[in-house]
């Protein structure tokens, strides 16, 4: 059996079609690559069986991803990370299944683990020597952590408003890390004209075509978690979207491969602040494609993106499936962060918790019933955003008494 099922890249928009094996980004036209798979051929020979026997890693499911090779294979271990139910909040909410995928656990504590630990491995197969790219942070501190593994040298162009502790990840390694007077767009066009002027593979969100592929593993897992059942809803808080819009591949594919309900799709929410609500907005006028947001901002870094270059991949996904998108607020997400935390103890990163506000806030407008399947996706974990709020605590001398408790429940 082949390690990869792997045929061609194909545009998102005009479906002209790349060879797998030679350096891309986006189309003549434009518009992101995709991956394709000979999916017919493999679900001949591959069984959900045949997965008992292999490694709890994205690794799992390698015919479905885009590595020829397993020599060039960079991994930290990443992948299957649980599927939590959560019951307290879920019982305050109204929702009776609910279940986080919890992606805080992933090495270097985010689900951009997924994307970099595909992406730089196929970098490597391709012969890439160095790398750059603009983020919010944590797919900066993926990528160069992976990039370190693999012996590639990575740029990482950086908004200065990351959080710290996302910055010293990145510093810790052997990264050129630059900071920006501005936010992630801005970030990006410098890391364009850096690819052209010193040669660098530009992977920037959905530039290359593989970063996709490894988070498309969130779908395998939530389905095989599930015992190969589909989920009712999916919230995902989406800056890039690139998340949404590898979980749906991941069904299609699953749905082709014949290991799911062939006619039922989750359907997908997109979860967005009200600071930076691009995707949102264009849902509500039923438009294809998103427009500019000026002057974004969200206390959730990582969802503030004023214009994904997917967003229509984003929306397609949503429009597909019947899903929805919504904006909420930063005082609400910081109030249902701290909720979660104090309920359930699963601390979960402020884009998370906006995900979760939305379930909660889709359950009282009744789009949400009450016995359906939902799954939260908690993009990472909440120690990375330490807020001063949370370190607010009473300091005691040497020989000092604990004056008094609160009541214990």
């Amino acid at each position: 059996m082949a390690f990869s099922y792997v045929t061609h890249l194909s545009c998102s928009k005009c479906s002209r079609a790349y060879c797998p094996d030679a350096v891309h980004h986006l189309c003549s036209c434009g518009a992101p690559l995709l991956v394709n798979y000979d999916v017919r051929k493999l679900a001949k020979i591959l069984k959900p069986n045949d997965l008992l026997k292999r490694n709890h890693d994205l690794w799992r499911y390698h015919e479905l991803l885009p590595i020829r090779s397993p020599k060039n294979v960079v991994s930290l271990g990443e992948g299957m990370t649980p599927l939590v139910p959560m019951k307290k909040l879920g019982a305050e909410i109204g929702i009776s299944h609910l279940y986080m995928k919890d992606e805080g656990m992933a090495p270097t504590g985010t689900f951009k683990a997924r994307g970099a630990a595909v992406g730089v491995s196929k970098a490597k197969e391709l012969g890439i020597k160095g790398l750059v790219m603009p983020t919010n942070g944590n797919a900066g501190a993926a990528w160069s952590l992976y990039s370190s593994r693999a012996g590639i040298q990575s740029v990482i162009i950086m908004p200065e408003g990351a959080p710290s502790m996302i910055r010293s990840e990145v510093t810790s390694t052997d990264t050129h890390l630059f900071l920006v007077n501005g936010v992630i767009s801005d970030a990006g066009k410098i890391a364009a004209k850096a690819a052209t002027d010193f040669r660098l593979y530009d992977v920037s969100t959905l530039k290359e075509p593989y970063r996709i592929e490894g988070k498309k593993t969130m779908g395998f897992e939530i389905a095989e978690q599930l015992l190969w059942e589909t989920p009712d809803v999916i919230l995902y808080p989406a800056g890039g979207g690139v998340g949404l819009i590898a979980i749906y591949k991941a069904f299609k594919e699953l749905q082709e491969l014949g290991w799911i309900n062939s006619t039922k799709m989750p359907r997908f929410v997109a979860v967005q602040a009200e600071g930076c609500a691009p995707i949102v907005k264009a849902w509500k006028n039923k438009k294809g494609e998103s427009e500019f947001w000026p002057d974004s901002r969200t206390v959730a870094f990582g969802i503030n993106v004023p214009k994904a270059l997917g967003d229509f991949l984003v929306l397609q996904a949503i429009y597909e499936t019947n899903g929805c998108a919504l904006d909420v607020k930063d005082k609400e997400i910081l109030k249902e962060q701290k909720n979660i935390i104090r309920k359930e103890g699963a601390f979960v990163c402020p884009e998370g918790a906006a995900a979760f506000l939305a379930a909660r806030k889709l359950r009282d407008s009744g789009w949400i019933e009450e016995d359906e399947r939902v799954i939260i996706i908690n993009t990472g974990m909440g120690l990375k955003y330490m807020n001063k709020e949370f370190m607010d605590l009473p300091v005691l001398q040497p020989g000092e008494s604990i004056d008094s408790l609160p009541v214990m429940q």
